[in-house]
Order: structure tokens, then sequence, then C-alpha cells
């Protein structure tokens, strides 16, 4: 099997296992992932986690023309923005999940660190999350949203909408986004309550142990 052959599948793996543990549904979220030379494979529009094709996905050359496959996600202009301005990046991944989009509605949410300091985990695999604001689905201006974060947010939540992640492979991309779904779950379970939080000295100390990008 060759290594873009044992990519479709552990995408479709992937995908799949995200998918019967409830982290999206239906036909919501998108995939995508770096070729070993240097194209792009992507999940189909309208396409349901739970049952990806691997002889299906989009397939992009290394120039963006797709050459084979199904027609990609329409949130195409969002995971290239991630590719685009982090060079490093070899996965992204959409998700619908339930508890991040309902902590992304409340009107108190924090826009530049949308994930309370509950738990190292979420700091070590996700650094800090930005809260963009609502666009429709398939919005090009998504895309542009995220340059404008220069590179510097590895993830990042549409309000309304659902979570993106950027990761150096795709294993740790889908981690990272279930972190991020977990800690949001987290903030809504101790909404009124007082809980004991990271103190920011604690935060450094991970920041520098881990050396997670950190800029504002």
């Amino acid at each position: 099997m060759t290594g873009e052959a044992r990519l479709r599948e552990r995408i479709c793996d992937l995908a799949r296992s995200m998918f019967e543990r409830g982290l999206t549904h239906g036909s919501t979220g998108n995939i995508s992932a770096r070729t070993p030379d240097g194209g792009l494979l992507v999940s189909p529009t309208g396409t349901s986690f739970g049952r990806l094709d691997p002889a299906r996905l989009a397939r992009f050359d290394a120039q963006g023309r797709q050459i084979d496959g199904d027609r990609p996600t329409k949130e195409m202009p969002l995971h290239a923005a991630f590719y685009e301005t982090r060079s490093r990046t070899a996965a992204v991944v959409h998700l619908h999940s339930c508890h991040s989009v309902a902590l992304s509605t409340l009107p108190d949410a924090d826009a530049e660190d949308f994930l309370p300091p509950l738990t190292p985990y979420a700091f070590m695999q996700l650094g800090r999350v930005r809260l963009l604001p609502y666009f429709r689905p398939g919005d090009p201006a998504i895309g542009d949203a995220v340059r404008g974060l220069a590179g510097k947010r590895s993830a990042v939540m549409l309000a309304n909408h659902g979570p993106v992640v950027a990761g150096l492979d795709l294993e740790g991309a889908c981690n990272a986004v279930e972190e991020l779904e977990a800690t949001a779950r987290l903030a809504l379970l101790l909404r009124g309550a007082t809980p004991n939080r990271l103190t920011p000295a604690q935060v450094a100390e991970l920041v520098r142990l881990h050396d997670i990008a950190w800029e504002g």
C-alpha cells in the first residue's frame, strides 16, 4: 500500500471514529490532509464522517488544482487559509461539535481566549483559541478571517458553527479538536460555579516547557 493509500484509509478511519462518538453528526464536518507529494486530500461536500470512501476523497495537486475525486467541501477557503498561513500544517479538521458550539453562542464568550484555563491539555494541544464571528457556511470571508490571524493560531472557533484545528499531523489535529470539545464541555458543566483555574504562572510554565506559540 502506498503512502497516499494509507493516508486515505487513515482519514476515513479517524473521521468515522469521531462520528461514531458523536463529535459531529449527519453530513457536518470536513477534514483534509497533506499528501506525500505536497497535494491535499479533502472530504467531499455533503458527506458524512461516518461513511467517507477513501477512493472518493477530493484530490488536489501541489499547485491547488483538483485532479481527482468528488467535489470537495464548501469550506475549502477555510482549509486553504490554514495551509497558506501555517506552513507546517499537515491536516485541518472542522467539526460541528455540540458543546463548543453551545459555548460560542454565549454572550460572555471570550474572543481572544475562547477556552477557559481549566486543564493543561487544552493549552498543550491548542495554544490560545480565537473565537471568530459568525460567517455563513462556505463563505470565502472565513478564509480571509483566518489569514488575518497571520498564522498565530492553530485553532479557531467559528461562532454558532464549529471548531477548526490545524495540526502538524493528522492524528494530532484530530486529538486537538477533540480536546477543544472536551474543554468546552467542562466549561459548560462548570458555569455558575467557581472552579479552581490554572494560574497565569502555571499557564506560562506550560507555554515554556511545551514551546507553545503564544502570540496575541
